[in-house]
């Protein structure tokens, strides 16, 4: 239905820009040059644009003043037509786009795994869907090395630029016929209220703030704003120029100071987007400011910023693929220069085929392309994520060697594992001793607890098999990203109340039914240092130093007091120190090496495993010394002779970075014969176990 507005209104916009009927700006082509630069040499790691990503919150501005000037104008001549709207946005978004999302998915055919080509799979359905911003959401943040291999993932901007132009036009609608004179007071309104919405929420959920409309849409009502007129013009040449160099003073302060430790958007992004915002209100012709925002090169680059936009991310992250390791600064400068000219053969021969009255692409026939392509790109996302990223596409031995990636024990998953605060053994489960045996499942009550976080998990099939050959029985108790610590105080929001709960039911089994050993596990180094390794997933660069920076203060102040209460009651501690990281997903990056027929040890040296591990081994050795305590370490079978084995015997030893893959965790049970055997024997003449059900 073809719905058109014929009323007039009070919503004409006191200056504006868009076709024939409102007045072309160089400046605001200018400001999305100043806009996509940075965006584009943060995203290729070229130094001293650690801030380059508030670009996309220039852009939120510009498209919220365009939208607002555009609709409003031809509101307030009562032409408006909802499905002309649509139109030319499906013809300024669609085309590129789609083209884009066609040259990734062949990219990621040839050159994503199949769990990466799953992720990419679902994303490039929620892209398609323009959702992608709620599938990321979901997914992970912005800033970690997940999120920082994903092909599609910045899509989600457009994905809430077109959120808000199906609601918003919708609103104006509303507001010019009911409550036309209060546009501006409303539209406020609105902006406050998300505004707030994204501050409070920026301490709740960084990736909810960051991604999500609600948290988003003041940036855009920021832009909308300024088109009608609520703040008076510059009259004054000075002024104006003054105000457009401050805006541009702001946006270089945002991009120049932040970084990806900021916080993130909420209040620091009002710098980004009033500077945006003072730029355009400015309509600045001869000062400073405008002569470099109308400049030649910055509108060339502001016309083709959208090309540049979605070609750039996509180049980076197959570029990656194929070097395995982050960028250099002479390949960033290269990735930089291949966006460029990708971006204007998009413009010249994707993009403006389809723009204006003057396409030989006609409106049927748009509407019915654009939904046969969204169509397809759903299906295909359905099909490759439903086959588990298409494993087929790789040979048979690629195939086995990837398989590691799912080689994981039910140690590792519910109920025996809780891998969040819905999944695993409830609180009175663990203190009533209902939990999920380790060792033989016979007659013989439970020993002995294996106590600790996923890397518990990952080494309980050692600890499974060694209590099976000693035939003594014992309960495991694993909970994701929570050390075997009661009362620890972790970093990450909600993970101190919520791994607090879990470890103060194990404490009390132990401690009411005086268990006579405990192993305690955990990914000590990441605790200790309050980080995990650098490069953390698909690829690892051995140049970047591991961190070591003490941060250990709460683990060995809480670690301290449990081997004291524990010793005191007369439970045995065994200490398992972590295995060595290995930076990287090991299946991922054997099975790449053998596609390139490149070696496959890709373990990191040695002695970048014992500098990371120093700190941890050194506060595990001085406590088990205070106490009593044993300690083992399995770094020893896994590295030797000054390196660190990735493969053994055609399959990697891990299963993803940091936890062991199931079938090698069991070779490693030898470690665990002697503690398991002294501990049978101190039972034949003591306590016959823990005294519970099962």
């Amino acid at each position: 239905m073809n719905l058109v507005l014929r009323r007039s209104s009070s919503l004409a916009p006191v200056h504006g820009y868009g076709p024939s009927s409102l007045t072309y700006r160089r400046d605001i082509d200018g400001l999305r040059a100043l806009a996509i630069i940075p965006v584009v040499l943060y995203h290729a790691g070229i130094p001293g644009f650690r801030g380059g990503f508030v670009g996309v919150d220039v852009f939120f501005v510009i498209s919220g003043f365009l939208m607002a000037s555009l609709i409003s104008n031809e509101i307030a001549r009562g032409e408006f037509s909802l499905v002309r709207f649509y139109e030319r946005r499906i013809r300024r978004i669609f085309p590129a786009l789609f083209a884009v999302l066609v040259a990734s998915f062949i990219a990621a055919w040839f050159l994503l795994m199949p769990a990466e080509f799953a992720y990419f799979a679902r994303s490039l359905k929620a892209a398609a869907l323009f959702t992608s911003n709620i599938q990321f959401e979901k997914e992970s943040g912005y800033f970690d090395i997940g999120a920082q291999m994903k092909p599609l993932l910045h899509t989600w901007s457009l994905a809430v630029e077109e959120q808000f132009y199906i609601l918003f036009p919708l609103l104006l609608m509303v507001v010019s016929r009911f409550a036309r004179r209060h546009a501006a007071l409303i539209l406020a309104g609105l902006l406050l209220i998300s505004f707030g919405a994204s501050t409070w929420t920026l301490f709740q959920s960084q990736a909810e703030a960051f991604y999500l409309l609600q948290f988003r849409a003041w940036e855009l009502l920021l832009g909308a704003l300024l088109a009608f007129g609520v703040i008076p013009m510059p009259k004054r040449p000075e002024m104006r120029a003054g105000l457009a160099a401050a805006g541009v003073l702001l946006i270089a302060v945002a991009i120049f100071g932040f970084s990806d430790k900021t916080l993130f958007p909420g209040p620091a992004a009002l710098l980004p987007c009033l500077g945006a915002a003072l730029i355009i209100h400015a309509r600045d012709e001869w000062g400073p400011a405008s002569r470099l925002l109308r400049s030649r090169p910055m509108t060339f680059i502001g016309l083709i910023s959208y090309s540049l936009y979605l070609w750039h991310w996509p180049i980076i992250v197959f570029s990656r693929e194929m070097t395995g390791r982050e960028l250099s600064l002479p390949q960033g400068g290269v990735i930089v220069a291949a966006s460029l000219a990708a971006a204007v053969l998009s413009w010249r021969f994707i993009e403006q085929p389809f723009r204006g009255r003057v396409s030989l692409v006609k409106r049927m026939p748009l509407f019915a392309g654009a939904v046969t392509v969204v169509i397809v790109a759903i299906g295909l996302g359905d099909y490759v994520a439903h086959h588990g990223g298409v494993p087929d596409r790789l040979s048979s031995n690629v195939r086995k060697v990837y398989a590691s990636t799912y080689d994981q024990s039910r140690f590792s998953l519910p109920p025996c594992f809780a891998d969040s605060d819905t999944t695993g053994p409830t609180v009175a489960d663990i203190r009533a001793g209902k939990l999920c045996l380790i060792g033989p499942d016979g007659s013989s009550k439970p020993s002995f607890v294996v106590w600790g976080d996923s890397h518990s998990g990952a080494m309980a099939p050692a600890i499974d098999a060694a209590a099976t050959q000693v035939g003594i029985t014992g309960l495991f108790a694993g909970h994701a990203s929570c050390p075997p610590l009661p009362g620890v105080q972790l970093t990450a929001r909600g993970d101190s109340e919520r791994c607090g709960k879990f470890n103060g039911a194990v404490r009390d089994l132990i401690v009411s039914r005086h268990v006579p050993l405990v192993f305690l596990v955990g990914y000590w180094p990441k605790y200790v240092h309050d980080t995990e390794m650098p490069n953390e997933g698909p690829y690892f660069d051995p140049s970047v130093p591991p961190p070591l920076e003490d941060r250990s203060a709460s683990i060995v102040q809480t670690l301290d007091s449990l081997l004291a209460d524990l010793t005191r009651q007369g439970t045995r501690v065994v200490l398992v120190s972590d295995v060595p990281e290995m930076g990287r997903y090991m299946p991922e990056a054997v099975a790449k090496a053998m596609i390139q027929g490149t070696s496959t040890d890709v373990a990191p040296p040695l002695d970048y495993v014992e500098k990371r591990q120093a700190l941890s081994h050194a506060i595990l050795s001085r406590l088990a010394a205070k106490y009593g305590a044993t300690i083992i370490d399995p770094l020893p079978s896994i590295c030797g002779n000054g390196r660190c084995d990735a493969v053994r015997n055609g399959l990697p030893l891990y299963k993803d970075a940091d936890h062991l893959a199931a079938t090698f965790a069991t070779t490693l049970s030898p470690l665990y014969v002697p503690a398991l055997s002294e501990l049978r024997g101190a039972l034949t003449t003591t306590s016959p176990g823990i005294d519970a059900r099962y």
